[in-house]
């Protein structure tokens, strides 16, 4: 999704949105919802609206990747409900989600697929005392929801970027007129405990006169604030949590604080959709039971801050390519730090090449690929050289440390982040800002611990690259790079490596033509998906090509192979199955060595599987026999190749899957040839997640080597 694909910030879809979202929390009984967007061209989630969650909870989940291994991924990847009863379950099945919200909680995410696409997933959240199982009645409620978000989302008139932050929609409570009177006011003051009021976003809204003698403070100077911002001695992550707890799953607990010198106060936090009430008593405990006084111990970083740490932490472990670590700094180191622009550079030959970047104009960039590390044109090289960061909060810091640095952009404050692994650079990351910033020790620090993790992520991920690289171009020298053009005869080809590992394929297939009107179709696979066992294709691919153009029949093509494997004493075995078509004559001359036997469609839509006698896998002894098998093939006869992974399914019969495969050929109405080997193909795997290597090879007769 890009421009032109989300209303405009004041449109009608907007309100229909949130209506639509906080409608099916109040039928299901959900304390949090949350709608996420998939964004394009990068293929990843925007969340564009909330409720009953403060935004800055939320800002680990403002951007996220579609191979994020959340549960909104797998609701939009496997289209379907994905229901996590707790906290045990969440941390089973999505450990990284976990880590950033550790809090009991049943969550639901569902896609929100519409007519003509997938357009995200809502998630939606419940207290930690809900069922471990969803209702049939929540099922149904949360899918008629996700559906009606959906429908506005298809008949939307006008559509335009996504929102930078995500709009935040309340869940209204009703409450009786008489509840919110002065005689309520005045029955809180009577009481003889302290009452307080906070809203979602932790603010305080309401403070009893108890209340402000309990804490020391006046009314007046508390609200609008934050407890911890207010009250020193409540500036302590332990505190700040319990508040993040009670909104997250909607809990109600208790603590007790120290209040200096020595008066403990217990604090109950009783949360709902609206805010929290707090009840404030003394607890009666004495001072000496505090271990030390507040101010002995080192301020601690944010609750908040300490959990998006772990975050960040989690997901650059996952990282795999180093598109994915440019994408993870700018969607959500980025955001963290407020930060607007990014660099990241890797060490290449003496110099710094720019691998990604955010918020820099082209000309910028191309001023700064390629530098040498010795530059003293930025303090990148320096960072490197000696390990320690650099933090510039204005140009005129920057020019101080740096006079022959250029101003090349308008940015106003910098961080820049050695990426070293055990004293060997592996490149620099630089954030920066478009007005100055002062870093503060938190910042300075989690930014420095950050930068390590940055350098393994992209160190692992330049070794990946590279070899991911190497593999497709080993691929791509197995494979035909075309196929040849014979009068009379159409042919289409795929061929997918499985969606693991390397993308080197054991499958290969062939098609040569041995004289104007005969061709030899060849397919095969090598066991494994490994380099080895793409040598070796490409070593039988060879060996065929050489023994059907020296004349061989079908049965000796396999032979000679076979005899060319056990030369080579290779361990691993190869399925193979050749084809010699004769135009002219209409014949189809095959021999099989163990291989899936092929599919033959007739012009007038009579299907069959062709019933060839086999021979033993190659590779199993020196001198086997491959029998020959002879078919008509009639003009507009379809002929099917293909290797095991497009029938042998994970939980299905192969034999029930080639039937259906029959089945689909035989039936289809497609006139091209192309579009009817990408329908076979999302008929075996219509979610297009290959766990084994597929290779397809059509041949359809026409007839037009006759004129």
């Amino acid at each position: 999704m890009g421009p032109g694909d989300l209303p405009d910030a004041g449109g009608s879809l907007d309100d229909a949105l949130g209506a639509a979202l906080t409608d099916v929390m109040r039928r299901t009984g959900a304390s949090i919802g949350g709608l996420f967007l998939i964004e394009e061209p990068v293929p990843r989630l925007r969340l564009v609206a909330l409720c009953g969650l403060p935004a800055e909870f939320a800002e680990p989940w403002l951007r996220l990747p579609l191979t994020a291994p959340l549960p909104h991924r797998d609701a939009i990847r496997d289209d379907r409900l994905v229901w996590i009863g707790g906290q045990e379950e969440m941390t089973r099945r999505y450990p990284r989600a976990a880590a950033v919200l550790p809090y009991d909680f049943a969550l639901a995410a569902m896609p929100l697929r519409g007519a003509r696409r997938c357009w995200g997933a809502m998630v939606l959240l419940w207290p930690g005392d809900h069922p471990v199982e969803a209702s049939p009645r929540e099922r149904g409620e949360i899918a008629a929801g996700a559906h009606r978000v959906a429908r506005l989302l298809d008949e939307s008139p006008r559509l335009s970027a996504l929102p930078e932050r995500p709009l935040l929609f309340p869940l209204e409570t009703v409450r009786h007129p008489a509840q919110t009177g002065i005689a309520a006011v005045d029955y809180i003051e009577r009481l003889p405990e302290g009452a307080v009021a906070l809203d979602l976003e932790g603010r305080i809204t309401y403070v009893s006169g108890t209340a402000a003698r309990l804490l020391g403070r006046p009314a007046q100077q508390l609200l609008g604030t934050r407890p911890w911002q207010a009250l020193p001695w409540l500036d302590d992550p332990r505190y700040e949590d319990q508040y993040r707890t009670a909104v997250v799953s909607r809990t109600a607990l208790t603590y007790d604080a120290l209040r200096p010198p020595d008066q403990w106060l217990t604090f109950a936090l009783h949360p709902d959709s609206s805010g929290i009430s707090v009840r404030i008593t003394p607890s009666g405990r004495c001072a000496e039971e505090e271990p030390a006084s507040a101010g002995q111990h080192p301020p601690a970083a944010p609750t908040g801050r300490l959990y998006q740490l772990v975050h960040l932490a989690a997901a650059l472990t996952e990282t795999v390519t180093v598109r994915d670590v440019v994408a993870l700094i700018a969607d959500q180191i980025l955001p963290a730090f407020q930060a607007q622009g990014m660099v990241l550079s890797v060490a290449d030959a003496g110099r710094l090449r720019i691998t990604g970047h955010r918020g820099y104009r082209d000309e910028v960039i191309e001023h700064l690929d390629g530098l040498a590390l010795d530059t003293d044109l930025t303090p990148a090289g320096a960072v490197l050289a000696s390990g320690a960061p650099s933090f510039f909060a204005s140009p005129a810091e920057l020019a101080r440390g740096h006079p022959r640095a250029p101003r090349n952009s308008d940015k106003q404050a910098w961080a820049f982040l050695p990426l070293v692994i055990t004293g060997r650079p592996v490149g620099c990351c630089i954030l920066s800002y478009d007005r100055p910033h002062t870093f503060t020790a938190d910042e300075r620090a989690v930014l420095t611990s950050l930068a390590g993790l940055i350098a393994q992520a992209l160190d692992r991920a330049r070794l990946y690259d590279d070899r991911h690289r190497l593999a497709e171009e080993l691929q791509q020298a197995l494979l035909p790079r075309t196929l040849p053009l014979t009068r009379g005869l159409e042919v289409a080809a795929r061929s997918l490596p499985a969606g693991h590992g390397l993308p080197v394929s054991g499958d290969f297939y062939d098609l040569l033509r041995l004289d104007a009107t005969t061709v030899a179709a060849v397919i095969g696979d090598v066991e494994g998906h490994s380099i080895a066992a793409a040598t070796l294709t490409g070593q039988v691919r060879t060996a065929v090509h050489a023994h059907a153009r020296a004349g061989a029949t079908p049965g000796q093509v396999l032979s000679r192979t076979n005899r060319l494997l056990a030369d080579l004493d290779s361990e691993l075995l190869v399925t193979c199955l050749y084809a010699h078509l004769d135009l002219a004559r209409g014949r189809l001359s095959l021999a099989s060595a163990g291989h899936v036997p092929p599919l033959l469609r007739e012009a007038h839509h009579d299907g069959r599987i062709l019933e060839i006698e086999p021979g033993p896998l190659m590779g199993v002894g020196p001198d086997p026999d491959y029998p020959v098998t002879e078919v008509t093939l009639p003009e507009g006869a379809v002929l099917a190749l293909y290797t095991d992974g497009l029938v042998e399914l994970p939980g299905h019969d192969s034999a029930l899957a080639t039937a259906d495969l029959l089945k689909h050929l035989t039936d289809s109405d497609e006139a091209c040839l192309e579009s009817l080997a990408d329908s076979l193909l999302r008929r075996a795997w219509p979610t297009g997640r290959y766990t084994d290597d597929v290779t397809l090879l059509l041949l359809r007769t026409t007839g037009n080597h006759l004129r």
